[in-house]
């Protein structure tokens, strides 16, 4: 099983694009927002075409989208100098603190 860092690590070793490493967050957050509304279309037209049935080859195409979802992701964390595996963590302890103060619900960042 790979972990955060380890796949940060890697999938920088494929960054090719502008300004890599000085900072430019611009590129993967673009990247990110667009290959999330890949996986949004393809679960669209789920709805749309299938009633919202996803059989196993719209399931391998949206495993792939949220791979690149993934790869930009990491990206962008790496452009702002955040670990991937730090930011998973924090996310984690966040929602655990939300939970136990039975804040899950509603709206607000600081809940």
């Amino acid at each position: 099983m790979i972990n955060f860092k380890d796949y940060q690590s890697e999938a920088m070793t494929t960054a090719i694009y502008p300004g890599r490493g000085a900072g430019n967050w611009t590129y993967p957050a673009l990247g990110l927002a667009g290959e999330t509304g890949e996986v949004c279309e393809k679960l669209k037209k789920a709805l749309r075409d299938h009633g919202g049935k996803i059989d196993e080859e719209r399931l391998s195409e949206i495993e792939k989208e949220l791979g690149d979802v993934l790869w930009y992701l990491s990206a962008l964390a790496s452009e702002l100098g955040l670990e991937l595996e730090r930011v998973a963590e924090r996310n984690l302890a966040k929602l655990s603190a939300r939970r136990e103060n039975d804040r899950l619900h509603g709206a607000g960042d600081n809940r």
